[in-house]
């Protein structure tokens, strides 16, 4: 994401604006910035009476799984059953996808390893 313009930019452009009576057409080619970015701006004065820069919002979803305790221990009572079947067991609706990566975030496998049974 492309970072915003600096609070100090910002001022430029709107007190060119408002105190020495520039057009927001005229502004934009000053400044290099589009006139819809200027009436942006503008809006935000007037709905919040700054003009600052909203805060980042880190991209993401929300995560289905939050307890990993319950989780776990729903595996284990569970773990015979197929990740689709987990899913319509889980307390919340929730993809089979989503059950896969929780399996493997708490390092649940069903693969059988060959040599402890050799071994046993």
């Amino acid at each position: 994401m492309p970072k915003p313009y600096s609070y100090d930019l910002r001022q430029k452009v709107i007190q060119a604006i408002k105190l020495d009576g520039l057009k927001i057409t005229e502004a934009s080619e000053i400044f290099s910035i589009s006139r819809n970015t200027i009436r942006l701006w503008l809006k935000r004065e007037r709905e919040t009476g700054d003009f600052q820069a909203l805060p980042n919002q880190p991209s993401g979803n929300g995560h289905k799984i939050t307890d990993w305790g319950e989780f776990t221990k729903f595996v284990e009572l569970n773990g015979d059953k197929t990740q689709v079947e987990m899913a319509k067991l889980w307390r919340e609706e929730i993809s089979d996808r989503t059950i896969s990566r929780g399996l493997k975030k708490i390092g649940f496998s069903r693969k059988k390893n060959l040599w402890l049974s050799r071994k046993g």
